[in-house]
């Protein structure tokens, strides 16, 4: 369905709300995210290395952050001033403000441990994600499915990488991040669903790489 047929629908339905869209894709606060330096002040009786392979972690998950918040920005200077246009910038800005929180609690945990906080880059590659069709920039419809693409990879990569995290409560931590991200996933395709298209909000029990194809869209 192109941006054309969307923006009739939505005009027509007239059921596209921020709220609605935030409640039926299940966004979660970040709340425990925001208590990360005081886990790193706590995590002072881990060995040296095992606070060493944490902070190369977290700086991991962090540079993942940075290009999210590079390429919500990015795109939102490509969208039209149509229904369906508002309506992903409306949910690109709030999911960004998620990604916000992340980042700036990711960056004081791992100075609180004694690392460097990776630095932002002035622009991110998504050509990889344009080349498998799993979005583009060429119209709103697809800047959602690139969007998409994106938040299905992080919450994937949180879960891989979570499990490799010395210090607990920092596992607990980065999971609530991870399960931010799912959430973010469905509520892009719950802003789809709202616009017309028929598909399941959540396509599948887990997000992993097994089940990759069943979150992402095809241009």
């Amino acid at each position: 369905m192109d941006d054309r047929a969307l923006t009739k629908k939505s005009s027509r339905r007239n059921i596209f709300s921020r709220r609605d869209i935030i409640i039926s894709g299940g966004v979660i606060g970040v709340a425990s995210a925001l208590g990360l330096p005081l886990i790193a002040e706590k995590a002072d009786a881990q060995p040296a290395k095992n606070m060493r392979d944490d902070v190369k972690i977290l700086n991991n998950a962090l540079y993942y952050e940075h290009q999210a918040i590079w390429a919500y920005s990015f795109a939102a200077g490509k969208l039209t001033n149509t229904d369906v246009g508002k309506a992903v910038l409306a949910l690109a800005l709030r999911n960004q403000a998620d990604h916000k929180k992340h980042r700036d609690a990711l960056a004081a945990a791992i100075s609180s441990m004694g690392g460097t906080p990776v630095k932002a880059e002035s622009k991110y590659d998504v050509s990889s994600y344009i080349k498998k069709g799993e979005g583009n920039v060429d119209s709103d419809v697809n800047i959602a499915k690139l969007a998409l693409a994106l938040e299905t990879d992080a919450a994937i990569a949180y879960t891989q990488e979570i499990a490799k995290l010395k210090t607990p409560k920092l596992i607990t931590v980065g999971a609530s991040i991870g399960a931010t991200e799912s959430a973010h996933a469905a509520a892009i395709r719950a802003t789809f669903k709202a616009l017309g298209v028929d598909l399941e909000i959540v396509p599948a029990s887990f997000v992993s790489m097994e089940t990759r194809d069943a979150w992402v869209l095809k241009v």
